[in-house]
């Protein structure tokens, strides 16, 4: 437990930059699940819609109790912007004290791709030396990223349907990952034969045949949290083990098993379980190499909460941040 003499330390977004690297991101994002497996409480995405101005208002949150912290993010998009900003307060999980406050836009991949390593890891094959990645924006980056901290993968291969993004993209990532990347000219290209596959795109429909996977693959999406929007099509849900983050959001926006249960080849009772539980031990992971797995992963404050506090330790130690004062409320909650 921090100090309660400890103000709350601010961090910008770039002082949250380059604070840890991507395997230390999946230690701590990784520790949290386990917690979330047995029992650490963590809420449904909550999304608030306007219409005029048009406009999403977003948060969620959790609590880890053996890692002493509790938060999550509330962020705005639209409303007359075309951005968006990502604050994120962190409690002391004990004292209740407001530890930290972060501007959480730079380490957002970060943290998500260490969430979807953490169910690479947890589900994938330990042979796994083949990865497919369909996207080539800021969180493909960070599920490449993190996915190679966790595997010894030897060629990675990445689509996006626009030529220059996916070339730039393998291109940049090739000089620093020592499997080799490269571009290919279509999903299938890239599925076949992939020993794991990281879907992440703003996609409404999904990015590659489910018949195409190898027995055996491994699938991480991450690219959709929308009850009508599905990365994944109904044979790959139909065909894999289902593992999510929160049970809660099967029926709510897990789009890709929610369009299985509606073409009729999966039921609720589908659902393997959440992926904290295979990381505690509580459910089984992979059972044999030849079968396929999914974790669908939608963002949860289980990894927000996680990433942020190892990166307020690690600010701590280095003296980073800007201290700012929170009343409490038994002083200025008078009415005066």
């Amino acid at each position: 437990m921090a100090d309660d003499t400890d103000g709350t330390l601010f961090l910008t977004s770039e002082e949250c930059a380059g604070l840890a690297t991507p395997a230390e991101y999946v230690a701590a994002v990784r520790e949290g699940y386990r917690q979330r497996g047995e029992g650490a409480p963590a809420a449904l995405r909550t999304k608030l819609m306007n219409e005029e101005p048009p406009g999403m208002f977003t948060g969620y949150s959790a609590i880890l109790p053996e890692t002493g912290a509790m938060g999550g993010y509330m962020y705005a998009a639209g409303f007359g912007r075309q951005d968006a900003q990502f604050a994120l307060p962190l409690f002391d999980a004990e004292s209740g004290a407001l530890l930290a406050l972060l501007d959480g836009a730079s380490f957002n991949p970060f943290k998500t791709g260490a969430a979807g390593a953490t169910g690479v890891d947890a589900l994938a094959r330990e042979d796994a030396t083949t990865l497919a990645v369909i996207g080539s924006g800021a969180q493909a980056r960070g599920q490449l990223r993190a996915t190679a901290t966790v595997r010894e993968f030897e060629t990675v291969s990445i689509y996006s349907p626009t030529t220059d993004h996916r070339e730039s993209f393998a291109a940049s990532m090739n000089k620093e990952l020592s499997a080799s990347v490269a571009a290919v000219a279509s999903s299938a290209a890239a599925v076949e034969d992939a020993d794991v596959v990281i879907t992440a795109t703003n996609s409404s429909e999904p990015v590659f045949d489910g018949d195409v996977l190898e027995d055996g693959a491994h699938v991480t999406a991450m690219g959709q949290y929308d009850d009508v929007k599905h990365e994944l099509d109904a044979t790959t849900i139909e065909r894999a083990k289902y593992v999510l983050d929160l049970r809660e959001r099967v029926m709510d926006d897990a789009g890709s098993f929610i369009n299985a249960v509606e073409e009729g080849v999966v039921s609720e009772d589908d659902v393997h379980g959440e992926l904290g539980e295979v990381v505690a031990g509580e459910v089984p992971g992979r059972e044999s190499d030849d079968e396929i797995t999914v974790f669908d992963s939608g963002g949860t404050g289980i990894e927000t909460v996680a990433a942020a506090y190892m990166l307020y330790e690690k600010a701590r130690e280095q003296d980073l941040g800007t201290e700012l004062e929170f009343a409490l409320a038994s002083e200025a909650l008078t009415g005066e």
